[in-house]
């Protein structure tokens, strides 16, 4: 899936920009997104090292790099930031991050942290030009235990980084929930077992519900809208995951 407009108004547009294919790097599909308002714009997520001149060509078709006003990383993993240090070489724009994964970061290449914005736990509003606000959304131990969401009220659209990721086999591809329970079988077993327990899912779809919604878009597979939206948040309130499955050490129940 590559440049799916996912909302168009007359200023405003939210981009699934590409999704990486498993044989670009080796590892599994991730998805990068590009928001823009008027000339400016934000990257989220951008990828891993090998993905990085896929990503470019198709973000050049809505922009350039120089109209970059923010990139913003969900968490710390190598499929979001392996890329990182060639973007910087590309864009002045900042980037978003948790505040905890600010000293881990320089692993990858990184030469200086000037422009790295660290986000506290709590989340932050953000404000990349006129009328451009994001927000910026604590989802700790969802798996990562510095992930943030982004929330872009216009387009009523929420990054939600690895919530609600799905691992598709090679040969299916969609680009949108419309059926929950078909989908299902592609995103339980990992959110059983990478995310930390329930307590936090809880937290978080307590949260992010009170928000006006119109589509989920994970870093992970198709983008959840309609009544899917309604249905994954049903679901993963009550999901039992991560420690609530330990039985023994190395020992997880249906995980």
């Amino acid at each position: 899936m590559r440049n799916i407009t996912l909302h168009r108004s007359s200023t405003h547009k939210f981009i699934l920009l590409n999704e990486s294919e498993p044989g670009d790097e080796g590892g599994i599909r991730s998805n990068q997104y590009l928001i823009m308002e008027g000339g400016a714009a934000v990257l989220l997520d951008p990828g891993g090292f090998g993905v990085m001149p896929r990503v470019l060509a198709e973000l050049l078709r809505h922009t350039s790099p120089d109209n970059l006003k923010a990139i913003m990383l969900s968490h710390q993993d190598p499929d979001i930031v392996g890329g990182i240090s060639t973007w910087l070489e590309l864009t002045h724009a900042p980037v978003y991050v948790s505040r905890i994964w600010l000293r881990f970061l320089p692993h990858y290449g990184i030469k200086t942290m000037e422009r790295f914005i660290g986000v506290p736990d709590e989340g932050m509003a953000c404000t990349l030009a006129p009328g451009f606000d994001l927000h910026l959304l604590p989802a700790h131990f969802l798996h990562s235990e510095g992930q943030i969401n982004v929330y872009d009220p216009v387009s009523r659209i929420l990054f939600s980084g690895d919530i609600g990721a799905a691992m598709l086999p090679d040969d299916l591809d969609y680009p949108f929930v419309d059926d929950f329970s078909r989908h299902l079988p592609y995103i339980e077993w990992f959110h059983r077992r990478y995310m930390c327990g329930n307590r936090a899912a809880r937290f978080w779809v307590d949260m992010v519900s009170k928000l006006d919604i119109e589509m989920i878009a994970p870093q992970h597979g198709p983008i959840y809208r309609g009544q899917s939206v309604k249905d994954f948040l049903s679901w993963f309130r009550e999901l039992e995951c991560g420690i609530d499955l330990m039985t023994a050490p190395g020992i997880f129940r249906s995980a």
